[in-house]
């Protein structure tokens, strides 16, 4: 057996022969211009960088270099790295190895900032603890999700088109829970808003919106207003309950999609976007997308309460 001497001696001629053989441009990505990263081969035999590969099935499910079908390999989803490629890679050009790998950790930890140059996906309101199920089939909005996915964050904001603008100046970040790929790699990706938002900046990247942006916060109050507007809560809570019960057959058709009226909260200005239920009934009631806006964009719970007041006062009083 080779003593520990005569090993470091053989791993630098097998440096120096396929360094001698090969030079950088060998192992560059024909689509990016890169060094490989995450290098997978196709079953037509070409290698790009997985990344890269994925960008281009968003498009069309063909091999970018010989335009082979590659419908099975988008239907079996998994893209195994070329462990050979990546071992040689290692072998004989270790410095620009740990460059490009330094390279995609910068770039992910950009897409992981959640203030700015965050993905918008500009399609629907969207409400704080209320589930929003999405079909996703764009290729921007395809590469939109991934990223989302490798970054770790899981988090995009969801805005909806404005008249004169790409998108609203409200929005809300959206977490995902779970995604479902189809075998042509579109998905089904299940949703639930957070935190509330004002778009500060509009931007863009490969393709779709960006933002920046900063969280909207009720105002607190307190003493004899705090009493004030737990009675006002209460009111509109009992008036949400009775359209619930008493509401016509279209409204109890929403309430099997969208499930119970949720329960009160303890604490009613615990959360920065005030209770949960009155989301779920904002998101269930009759309401122009501009009005909805309207109600989202305010920071006074008080306001909401009021409107939502009146809306079911009105509602409750149709007749049936």
């Amino acid at each position: 057996p080779l003593d520990n001497e005569e090993e470091t001696a053989a791993a630098n001629c097998t440096q120096t022969c396929l360094g001698e053989l090969l030079s950088i441009s060998d192992l560059e990505c024909s689509l990016c211009i890169r060094m490989f990263f995450e290098p997978v081969t196709t079953p037509c035999g070409h290698t790009f960088c997985k990344e890269c590969l994925e960008r281009c099935l968003d498009h069309r499910p063909n091999c970018p270099l010989c335009k082979q079908s590659l419908r099975e390999y988008l239907k079996a989803g998994s893209y195994n790295p070329t462990v050979l490629l990546q071992d040689i890679m290692l072998a004989t050009f270790p410095a620009q190895l740990a460059e490009r790998r330094e390279l995609h950790r910068t770039e992910m930890e950009e897409l992981s900032n959640l203030t700015k140059n965050i993905p918008i996906f500009v399609c629907t309101m969207s409400f704080p603890g209320i589930a929003c199920p999405l079909h996703v089939f764009e290729p921007r909005y395809r590469l939109m999700i991934r990223r989302c996915q490798e970054t770790g964050t899981r988090r995009f904001g969801m805005c909806i088109y404005e008249n004169g603008k790409s998108f609203a100046d409200y929005g809300c970040m959206l977490e995902i829970r779970q995604i479902e790929v189809l075998a042509d790699g579109r998905s089904l990706v299940d949703t639930i808003g957070r935190r509330r938002f004002r778009v500060l900046r509009r931007g863009h990247r490969d393709g779709y919106n960006t933002a920046d942006i900063e969280y909207l916060e009720d105002k607190k109050v307190a003493g004899e207003e705090l009493q004030e507007l737990q009675c006002l809560h209460e009111s509109t809570y009992r008036l949400a309950q009775r359209f619930c019960e008493h509401g016509d057959l279209a409204s109890r058709h929403i309430l099997m999609q969208h499930g119970p009226l949720p329960e009160k909260e303890e604490d009613i200005q615990a959360s920065a976007d005030g209770p949960t239920w009155c989301w779920w009934l904002i998101s269930i009631l009759p309401l122009d997308p501009s009005y909805q806006l309207n109600l989202f964009s305010t920071t006074s719970l008080r306001a909401r309460l009021t409107q939502l007041q009146r809306i079911l006062a009105a509602l409750l009083q149709q007749p049936p």
